[in-house]
């Protein structure tokens, strides 16, 4: 949610998600938004949106815009703890396994069947108006949540939002004027949450001191479901990558007016990998893109509750109700209470520049199962691939290292491609997430050297060639950052510089800062 404010020259470049606004601040000062995350729940036509970004800069109000269908009221917006993010990006990320060959003349167990969620009901536990703005702007309501003063506007028309906010002395970008204008002209009204300095938690010390911003979450109801993502676009530079986390009971969730496809999955990779998961994984989200320009991709959607394997705990009652399930529910008198299995998460992740036409819609979508160990020819030990349509969702993004069996084989009929954990003495990696994808170098791992099968899919064949920092050549790696700039991915990996913080997960919509008087400024 960041782009950059005033002159572009006084803006560092930093690594970050897609993000739906930016930071502004004076001359020399670095601005840092280390990662957004976003998490959608939904249900019926209520939306909550939920996300978290890690700030770190001057201590300096500033202001966060995100356009929004209705007039919000107090009672609608909260703030939350962070930890639920965590959980959910762990949850969603693609991750890493290691294998071991059982001994093919050990007696045949059966694998007991995958655990499914239990059940287990989920319990749930002023408005002012503003005087009417100049230029057709009105404060439609005024109220403080936490470190948070916000407003909610309506505008006539968006050259006179425009003008509105400059005249408030918020400095906007000079080019916000038409990023603004669908969202006036569809009637949309915005909500600007402004920081209170005075009331913002510092974390760290010296150079690492950041302001410790408590997420938000607010909801509304709306015939459509989207995620407004243009305004980010008023100063990006370069690719930005967006990932949308979206909840809701039975229900998995693609886009509308994009093309949809899913991660290849149920890859067998070399060891090397170990060390470099995120790298890996960033350019096979690249070469995917590659393959289906313009492409959201579907990385994860499995009940929420459980997950096989598991990278960290699960999702459970109390981080529904905190990302909003008790708010879905309706009046406490009248509950409709979810199980826990209900939930499904599912996992989007986009990665575009500024030829983008259209925030992202959704649209609920049939379930699909994919990247299990589910062997479908049990001779060959063959797994299944890609995503395949089933009752129930439980599809992820998994690579595993598989380690054959070296000892001896004194039986008559052994039984190859058993696999299970590490021998004595061995160490496994456990499940490792790619989280972090943001700051995953790219442009540094040629996949053919670290897959260890092919992937037809993407047209790749496996290779024995040793491994090596060399830039593939049959799979084109974008373009690497310039120097000055970091990599940067709304929780995967991407290119993009301050002025292209365009999420981390996320929506869209302008950070703001408000500007003080020419006398008071210290530079």
């Amino acid at each position: 949610m960041k782009a950059a404010l005033v002159l572009a020259a006084v803006l560092a470049p930093v690594a970050a998600h897609a993000f739906c606004g930016f930071y502004v601040a004076g001359s020399g000062d670095k601005l840092f938004n280390d990662a957004t995350q976003v998490v959608l729940m939904r249900q019926g036509t209520r939306t909550v949106l939920s996300m978290q970004n890690d700030y770190k800069g001057p201590p300096e109000a500033f202001a966060m815009v995100v356009p929004v269908p209705v007039v919000l009221q107090e009672a609608d917006v909260k703030t939350l703890g962070k930890e639920v993010f965590a959980k959910v990006e762990q949850m969603g990320a693609p991750r890493l396994v290691e294998y071991w060959e059982m001994d093919p003349c050990a007696p045949n167990v059966p694998e007991p069947d995958m655990m499914m969620p239990t059940g287990g009901a989920v319990k749930y536990a002023e408005e002012k108006e503003g005087a009417g703005g100049d230029h057709g702007v009105k404060i439609e309501a005024k109220f403080t949540v936490g470190e948070y003063n916000i407003l909610i506007l309506s505008a006539k028309d968006s050259t006179g939002l425009d003008t509105w906010l400059r005249e408030q002395k918020y400095t906007i970008p000079k080019d916000a004027e038409p990023l603004l204008r669908p969202y006036v002209e569809g009637g949309m009204k915005f909500f600007v949450a402004k920081v209170d300095p005075a009331k913002v938690k510092w974390e760290g010390t010296g150079n690492d001191k950041h302001a410790a911003l408590s997420p938000l979450r607010f909801h509304y109801d709306s015939e459509e479901f989207a995620l407004p993502i243009r305004l980010g676009l008023a100063n990006s530079q370069g690719k930005q990558d967006l990932i949308v986390n979206i909840l809701a009971p039975n229900q998995r969730y693609e886009v509308t007016n994009y093309k949809n496809t899913t991660i290849p999955t149920n890859i067998n990779v070399k060891k090397t990998v170990k060390g470099k998961f995120a790298e890996f994984y960033a350019a096979l989200f690249d070469a995917t893109i590659e393959k289906n320009p313009g492409a959201v991709v579907t990385e994860y959607a499995w009940q929420a509750t459980t997950c096989d394997p598991c990278p960290g705990p699960n999702l459970d009652y109390n981080d529904f109700a905190t990302l909003g399930s008790d708010v879905l529910e309706g009046p406490r008198d009248k509950p409709t209470p979810y199980q826990n299995a209900d939930f499904v998460l599912t996992r989007l992740h986009a990665r575009y520049g500024k030829d983008i036409t259209d925030d992202l819609r959704f649209k609920a979508a049939p379930a699909i199962v994919g990247g299990r160990e589910h062997v479908i020819d049990e001779k060959t030990g063959k797994l299944e691939e890609g995503a395949k349509p089933d009752s129930q969702n439980n599809f992820q993004g998994r690579y595993a290292i598989r380690y054959a069996w070296e000892g001896p084989i004194k039986c008559a009929s052994p039984v190859r491609n058993r696999w299970g954990g590490p021998p004595g003495g061995q160490q496994s990696i456990g499940t490792q997430p790619a989280t972090g994808l943001a700051f995953a170098k790219r442009g540094e791992v040629k996949l053919p050297v670290e897959i260890a099968q092919d992937v037809p899919e993407l047209g790749l064949a496996a290779n024995a060639v040793a491994s090596t920092t060399t830039p593939p050549t049959d799979t084109k790696a974008p373009e690497a950052p310039k120097k000055g700039k970091k990599s940067g991915c709304c929780d995967a990996g991407g290119a993009s510089d301050f002025t292209a913080l365009l999420s981390g997960l996320g929506v869209a919509g302008l950070l703001l800062r408000r500007r003080r008087p020419a006398s008071k400024r210290a530079r």
